[in-house]
């Protein structure tokens, strides 16, 4: 990947397991007693958090006995998710090292560490032997990845034919304007590569897989960012001890507003693609 230590020293926070402990018990949580829920407002890092996650698995076959290939895990939530929800088994990769060890003591502390496991890694040379995974997916990953050719490329090696393969990234809706920086992904342009559906559809074909199905998800996330800030109108005070602005630091505010703007301008949109290795 390209500028792989820049993304790495984005996601880098120090330490994060200690901040998530401690939002949890403001928020009157007992850590010692965690269900995959009550991590959701912090482990799922993408548009519309756990309910985008609900929603792309709706239409995914994943079941008890699959073993699924989580791209850019994070913190984990999907994979718990998944783990949980569906009775699957879920390999989780990032570049982040602060992610994958938390993940997994998260993973652990809400009883889903048999049923996961995560790696340190690059998606671009992923550590897995071919068609070692019944299905994949990713959720705002492709963002910070250059070369989704590469990227796909490995992802239709190490699944197995007819293996369904789940992306939910920001893509571009056009590209007429640039976007407005800092956003949650980037700081500056330089580790930012958001492409359009129409590329990935392309490179996907390319490398193997069939495409399927595919949803914009524009209006749900304008309507998701219109309830997250009534919400902050109505309490009127900060952001909830729990939250997304955990990883994102103190320029959070500025990141989110960015994004709806790029959003609200029809520069972006997350979408949906979800495809079949053929």
């Amino acid at each position: 990947m390209e500028n792989a230590q820049s993304v790495t020293e984005h996601y880098a926070h120090g330490s994060l397991e200690q901040a998530i402990l401690d939002a949890l018990l403001v928020a009157g949580k007992d850590p010692s007693r965690l269900g995959h829920a009550d991590l959701a407002p912090v482990d799922e890092f993408h548009i519309g958090g756990r309910q985008a996650t609900i929603e792309l698995a709706q239409q995914l076959p994943f079941g008890p006995g699959f073993h699924l290939l989580d791209i850019g895990c994070g913190l984990g939530g999907a994979s718990r998710y998944f783990a949980q929800e569906r009775g699957c088994k879920v390999t989780g990769i990032d570049l982040t090292e602060d992610y994958v060890r938390v993940a997994g003591l998260l993973a652990a502390r809400v009883g889903l560490g048999d049923r996961i496991s995560y790696r340190l890694g690059s998606a671009l040379a992923l550590p897995f032997a071919a068609q070692s995974f019944d299905g994949a997916y990713m959720l705002h990953v492709g963002m910070n990845i250059r070369d989704k050719a590469a990227l796909f490329a490995e992802v239709r090696r190490v699944m197995k034919l007819d293996g369904t393969f789940a992306i939910y990234d920001v893509m571009r809706e056009t590209e007429s304007e640039e976007l407005a920086f800092p956003v949650p992904w980037a700081l500056r342009p330089d580790i930012s590569f958001v492409d359009s559906a129409a590329t990935y559809r392309s490179l996907l074909e390319r490398s193997g897989f069939v495409v399927q199905a595919e949803r914009s998800r524009r209006d749900f996330a304008i309507d998701f960012f219109r309830q997250m800030r009534a919400r902050a109108a109505e309490s009127g005070g900060p952001p909830p001890p729990l939250g997304l602005h955990i990883l994102m630091g103190a320029s959070a505010p500025q990141k989110v507003a960015n994004m709806i703007n790029n959003l609200e301008a029809g520069l972006i949109a997350p979408t949906e693609l979800i495809s079949r290795a053929g």
